[in-house]
């Protein structure tokens, strides 16, 4: 008997008829149905219900969803249309596929997913649409890739057999292992288990364990956890080290003669305090007539790494360094990023440099792209040139460490600060976040939180990264008359016009307006004095939420639409290639045009550039889990205590509170506000109150406590104080 007469029961409305037929047509789509056949699978016993079923196939033969084969037989017409696209599921284990096309998304039910997981590129059949049935559904035929067969999660062990117990969203099923492929793991250990089976009829994925990280709640543990939950490596594999440490550190005489020397000249790096990788320099000297020279010096790690050699493949497969709480994990092994290509001081370097010549009004009349060696005269750290800046900008006469080269960093931050004021005035967009650091004992346990901002030292650096960046894009794709050839861009689209439209709606009652249409430069404008404008107001969490939200991501790609975040027509990633891959590829590609060579390949350029642009994705959500980890661990020694919070996401689910002092966000469960029954206005971001119309939207001010810790989710639970 099929399954769909599980489904049905004595009294079917015609509804429930109606889609009882179509599921059993769609389950023996293959072949055609008798009525006695159908009355039995759908356990049809009274006259009323088959008189019922006969009329409902009459009219599915006339809309021509069925066709009658031959007397009395009947069959689902088969309208073959087939979509390729990726799978969707959601956390209540909804499956939705969303095809490569624009068309909307389809519903897929469970028993017709072949256990397809999130992400899988699929070929999914399009069912016939049944009436009433606002979406259309289908079923997975063939699973074209696996986008993720691993997954993390904790071991329970029993006698013959144990299971993977996952929190992972997109898999509500705990992995079957057999115990013969438990590589020696025990209850509790965290370990890394792949999926390489999932029979049609088993409720369970079976797996076998790729690796054991070590037992729950130790810090490298969960940080390795972390990483692997997100497909990312935690250990650098033995033969890459073992090519790194045969690189030759000697810089040649030949090698020297061929490049401009800038040894001579006063550089230094500014850096965090914690940094090893010191992948950018500045040089200064004066030329005469209000002019200065200043060098941009970057780590030419594409002379130590040979294109496609066996650390040039593991840094495009790792495509990016990724940075948690409390470690790095470099793209490059530690001898070449900490060592060799590190611009360390008093050591002979080898760089790529951009080397301007700037007014005194921080104007650019002239750049100059060359091939250099430095010797950085010292290593800053960002805390150390911001107090040099503010003591010099006090006037201060003192003289600490560090101070003498004072005037000449006081000359880099006027330029850093005219260019910074002019990139605004001409359209760049003005986000200044907060970021959240912990200070962490020697168990890897936060003891403290604090909050970094951006000061005048990291805005020098950064325009000067700017700078460069735009510079070099220009140099290969700002051409006259020619095509340009293939190079890797850093782009950045304009805002969602739906989204902007939402946010000038939500602004307006605050007596805030942003314009949503004309020049984009005028926008930006636009949005850079609401941005202004709400600084240190009720609504400023609301207004920076929303207007993030209404932003796109930036990624890379070789069809340069330009930046509009930036406001530059030009730009890509030169800068720091210790850490970037597609910094390797601009530094391979701007030598090989400077040179005069060809155009290279788009088709494998593009690809590359998605390759970066998912792992950096990747690496950026591993970065948010690490610190969403030491956030619960660091709020789990502090129930209890009242703190002051903002409304910082509001859902149908329940409130998210960010509290103000240390950025730990929580959710205050909609089961916890029990004094009224409350309901999702989803176009102003609020909770209203049905009977006492008590409102909580986004950007409010409340007080909380922790209620619940649960590290393994990374999740709190926040409860209101009143």
């Amino acid at each position: 008997m099929g399954k769909s007469a599980k489904k049905t029961h004595l009294r079917m409305t015609k509804r429930m008829m109606f889609d009882a037929l179509i599921d059993l047509f769609q389950e023996y789509s293959d072949r055609s149905l008798t009525y006695s056949r159908i009355w039995k699978e759908l356990r049809l016993t009274t006259h009323p219900q088959k008189m019922l079923c006969g009329d409902i196939i009459g009219d599915l033969l006339i809309d021509g969803t069925l066709v009658e084969t031959s007397n009395g037989h009947f069959r689902l017409v088969f309208q073959k249309r087939e979509l390729t696209g990726i799978i969707q599921r959601s956390s209540n284990g909804k499956i939705l596929f969303a095809p490569d096309e624009d068309d909307e998304s389809v519903y897929i039910a469970e028993r017709h997913s072949m256990h397809a997981l999130h992400g899988d590129r699929v070929r999914v059949s399009l069912f016939a649409r049944r009436r009433g049935r606002g979406m259309p559904e289908g079923e997975v035929v063939e699973i074209i890739e696996r986008a993720n067969d691993t997954f993390v999660g904790i071991l329970k062990v029993e006698r013959n057999y144990a299971f993977l117990l996952t929190e992972s969203r997109t898999l509500d099923n705990d992995i079957f292992i057999p115990r013969d492929k438990l590589k020696g793991g025990k209850t509790g250990d965290k370990a890394v288990v792949k999926i390489v089976e999932w029979p049609e009829d088993a409720r369970n994925p079976i797996g076998h364990v790729v690796d054991i990280l070590g037992q729950a709640g130790n810090n490298d543990v969960e940080m390795h956890a972390i990483l692997a939950e997100f497909g990312l490596p935690y250990k650098y594999p033995i033969a890459v080290e073992n090519a790194a440490n045969h690189i030759s550190d000697v810089i040649t005489p030949d090698e020297i003669a061929r490049r401009l020397d800038m040894r001579d000249v006063l550089t230094c790096t500014i850096d965090p305090h914690d940094a090893k990788d010191f992948d950018d320099a500045l040089s200064i000297r004066p030329l005469g007539k209000n002019l200065w020279e200043v060098g941009v010096h970057i780590a030419d790690v594409t002379h130590y790494v040979g294109e496609n050699g066996i650390i040039d493949k593991e840094a495009q497969h790792r495509a990016t360094s990724v940075y948690l709480v409390d470690r790095t994990i470099p793209m490059l092994p530690e001898r070449l990023c900490n060592y060799i290509c590190s611009l360390r001081p008093n050591e002979n370097k080898l760089t790529y440099s951009v080397i301007f010549h700037i007014d005194d009004k921080g104007r650019v009349k002239y750049s100059q792209i060359a091939h250099t060696i430095i010797n950085s005269n010292r290593r800053y750290t960002y805390e150390e040139v911001q107090a040099i800046i503010e003591r010099q900008q006090r006037g201060t006469k003192e003289t600490l460490p560090g101070d003498e080269y004072a005037n000449e960093l006081m000359i880099l931050n006027g330029f850093a600060q005219q260019m910074r004021a002019a990139r605004f005035a001409g359209g760049a967009i003005n986000f200044d976040r907060v970021e959240v650091r912990f200070d962490i004992d020697e168990k890897g346990h936060p003891v403290s939180v604090h909050l970094k901002e951006s000061k005048e030292a990291h805005q020098l650096i950064e325009e000067f990264m700017l700078l460069a960046n735009r510079t070099v894009a220009e140099a290969i794709g700002k051409v006259p008359v020619k095509k340009a050839k293939v190079f890797p861009y850093r782009i950045h689209d304009v805002p969602d016009a739906e989204k902007l439209d939402n946010l000038a709606r939500l602004a307006l009652p605050f007596g805030h307006k942003v314009r949503t249409t004309g020049d984009k430069v005028d926008i930006a404008k636009s949005f850079n004095k609401l941005l202004a404008d709400v600084k240190g107001k009720r609504e400023q969490h609301l207004i920076e939420t929303v207007s993030l939200r209404a932003m796109q991501k930036a990624r890379y790609s070789t069809d340069n639409i330009g930046h509009y975040g930036l406001a530059m027509d030009y730009y890509t990633h030169f800068t720091s290639p210790i850490r970037r891959y597609p910094d390797m590829m601009v530094h391979r590609l701007l030598s090989r045009y400077l040179e005069g060579g060809r155009s290279a390949s788009k088709s494998k350029y593009e690809e590359l550039c998605e390759h970066s642009s998912q792992m950096e994705q990747l690496a950026a959500s591993a970065e948010r889990a690490s610190i969403k980890y030491k956030q619960v661990e660091y709020m789990a020694d502090r129930m209890g205590i009242a703190y002051d919070a903002i409304i910082s996401g509001v859902t149908e689910w329940g409130l998210y509170a960010e509290i103000i002092e240390n950025k730990c966000e929580g959710l205050i469960p909609m089961r916890d506000l029990d004094d009224d029954y409350y309901e999702f206005d989803v176009r102003n971001f609020c909770l209203v109150g049905r009977r006492t119309h008590k409102r909580y939207a986004l950007g409010d001010t409340v007080k909380v406590e922790v209620a619940r810790c649960n590290l393994e989710k990374k999740q709190l639970d926040f409860a209101l104080v009143e």
